[in-house]
């Protein structure tokens, strides 16, 4: 069985890999706030379990078997966030904190029931792919909103943190997953954005807030 330490590092390995598919021990220890020898200590345990290839002085490489354990741990997460908001109505901005802790819960029959009553969704509440329950999880060709250009018409798609602090100013602003944006008008001086909502209202996003969202065409 999976310890709750493991689960947190493979976690974090599915969230910080690059696309060659490798991660640093230097970046591990920022992200998890652990010491880089504990960390080293840890990558050799998964490079014993095949889930990494590890050595010294050179990026981790993350194995497929390694690839499909870190995510089925984020598959838990995101089923339980989904399960919350769609079937116990919390607000997304709700759901974060309680699914890093029902994610350590160690049943296939668990998980794979709630996928069932939920339908096997492909999403979560913040737009992020599922992993299906062997890991595999959709690629999607998504850009951050302050990547667009004045007059680029988008879809509202995704969001890089799901803090409640961010989810909660964007409920303010009253944007959703799914709906149309248009770009207005880009300030020279600090890159904000002026913003057409689908229901016909304008709102003005910091470069900050624009980085944080992400859209499709």
């Amino acid at each position: 069985m999976i310890s709750l330490t493991e689960e947190n590092y493979l976690k974090a390995i599915f969230h910080l890999r690059n696309d060659d598919n490798t991660v640093t021990v230097n970046e591990l220890s920022k992200f998890l706030n652990v010491k880089m020898p504990s960390v080293n200590n840890m990558m050799k345990k998964f490079a014993q379990k095949n889930w990494i290839i590890y050595e010294t002085y050179k990026p981790l490489r993350i194995t497929e078997e390694g690839n499909k354990q870190a995510a089925l741990i984020v598959r838990k997460h995101r089923l339980t966030e989904m399960f919350l908001v769609e079937k116990m109505n919390f607000g997304w901005e709700n759901v974060h904190e309680i699914a890093e802790q029902l994610e350590h819960v160690h049943s296939d029959i668990f998980f794979d029931k709630m996928d069932e009553i939920l339908q096997y969704p492909k999403f979560d509440p913040h737009g992020e792919p599922i992993p299906d329950k062997e890991g595999n999880i959709i690629a999607l060709d998504l850009q951050k909103l302050s990547s667009c250009k004045i007059g680029d018409a988008v879809i509202f798609s995704s969001v890089t943190v799901s803090d409640d602090e961010f989810l909660s100013y964007l409920n303010s602003k009253e944007l959703e997953l799914g709906k149309k944006l248009q770009i207005l008008e880009i300030e020279k001086y600090d890159q904000s954005m002026s913003i057409l909502k689908e229901d016909g209202n304008k709102i003005t996003l910091s470069k900050m807030v624009c980085d944080k969202i992400l859209v499709k065409r």
